[in-house]
C-alpha cells in the first residue's frame, strides 16, 4: 500500500554523475594504453571538463564538500546505515538489481543519502519556520492515528467486503483472506500511526481516514494508487494543542520547502557563498552557474 518503491526510487536518483575529476590531477600520466596509442590524465581532464558529465560532476564535489565541511558534525553514520537499511529492507531481494539499474552501488547510494541528509540540515539552518507557516500547517493538520486497512484490486471486491463487515464477518479474517497488502495482512491490516504530515500514503487514503471517527469503517471503497481500500478507524485522537504537535508541523513544513527546487538552489548558493569556492580552471569557472556566479567566486 505505501509508495515505497516510488520513495525509494526518488532517493536511488539523487545526486549526479558517478565520474570523478579528481583522478584528474595534473601530470601526463597514462590513464589507459592501447595498440598504437594512449590516454593520458591531461587528456582524460581535457575531455571530461568540455562535457556537461564532467562538470556536473565536479559541481557535484564542491557541493558534497562544502555541505559535509559545514554540517558534517549534524550528520551521523548511524543515521546514514538508517535510512540504507531501510530502503534494503523494503526492496528486498531486488535491491542491488535497483542499484544497478540506477548506475549506483551500494558506497555510492550511501553518499548520496548522506547528501540529502546534509541539505536538509542546511535547509533547517539557513531556513526559518516561521509563525505564519505554522499558523497555516496547524489549520490542516490531523493528530496521529491508527487504523486497519484491506488492500484489493477491484471496486467490486471492495465493495464486497464493505457489504460482509456490514453482516458481522470481522476485518482481521476479511484482511487476511483478501488483502494485497502483504505487510499488514496477517496482523488483522493494521497500518503504523501516521499523521497529516505522512508522505508514505496516497492523499485519497489519508482524506478518507481521517473522516472517520473511532470504529468507523469507510461506506465507499477508497481509491489510491495501489488499488482500492476498505479502512477501519482504531483511533481517532482529539487534535490537541498547538504546542503538542509543533515539532511534527515544523517536520511538516521542512519537508515542503525541500521539495521546492527554488528553496533548495537557495540554501546550496549560501552554502557555496560561505565556502568561499575559488576554481582556478578557467575552463570550469562557470560549474556553480546553477546557484551563484562567477563573481561570486573567489578569484
Amino acid at each position: 500500500m505505501k509508495k515505497y518503491m516510488k520513495k525509494a526510487a526518488a532517493a536511488l536518483a539523487v545526486a549526479g554523475v558517478a565520474l570523478s575529476l579528481s583522478a584528474c590531477s595534473s601530470g601526463n600520466k597514462t590513464v589507459v594504453s592501447y595498440k598504437g596509442g594512449k590516454i593520458t590524465q591531461e587528456q582524460y581532464y581535457d575531455d571530461m571538463k568540455k562535457s556537461q558529465a564532467g562538470q556536473s560532476a565536479l559541481a557535484n564535489m564542491i557541493i558534497n564538500r562544502a555541505l559535509e565541511e559545514q554540517y558534517g558534525s549534524k550528520v551521523s553514520q548511524k543515521e546514514v546505515d538508517k535510512q540504507y537499511n531501510n530502503y534494503k529492507k523494503q526492496y528486498g531481494s531486488q535491491f542491488s538489481a535497483v542499484l544497478q539499474q540506477n548506475g549506483m552501488t551500494a558506497s555510492s547510494f550511501k553518499q548520496n543519502l548522506k547528501t540529502n541528509l546534509l541539505s536538509e540540515a542546511a535547509l533547517k539552518s539557513i531556513k526559518k519556520v516561521t509563525k505564519k507557516q505554522e499558523q497555516e500547517a496547524w489549520k490542516s493538520y490531523q493528530p496521529k492515528v491508527t487504523v486497519q486497512h484491506i488492500l484489493v484490486a477491484k471496486k467490486s471486491t471492495a465493495e464486497d467486503i464493505i457489504k460482509q463487515l456490514k453482516d458481522g464477518k470481522s476485518f482481521k479474517s476479511l484482511a487476511k483472506k483478501y488483502s494485497l497488502d502483504t505487510a499488514t495482512k496477517n496482523s488483522a491490516g493494521k497500518l503504523p500511526a501516521f499523521d497529516s504530515t505522512d508522505t508514505t500514503l496516497d492523499s485519497s487514503f489519508k482524506t478518507a481516514a481521517f473522516k472517520l471517527k473511532t470504529g468507523e469503517v469507510t461506506e465507499t471503497p477508497v481509491k489510491s494508487q495501489s488499488g482500492y481500500h476498505v479502512i477501519k478507524m482504531i483511533n481517532h485522537p482529539a487534535k490537541g494543542s498547538f504546542s503538542s504537535h509543533k515539532k511534527a508541523i515544523d517536520d511538516q513544513i521542512y519537508a515542503s520547502m525541500a521539495q521546492d527546487q527554488e528553496t533548495m538552489r537557495s540554501v546550496i548558493a549560501t552554502v557555496l557563498k560561505r565556502a568561499d569556492v575559488s576554481i582556478k580552471d578557467n575552463d570550469l569557472k562557470n560549474v556553480l552557474s546553477s546557484y551563484i556566479s562567477s563573481s561570486d567566486l573567489k578569484k
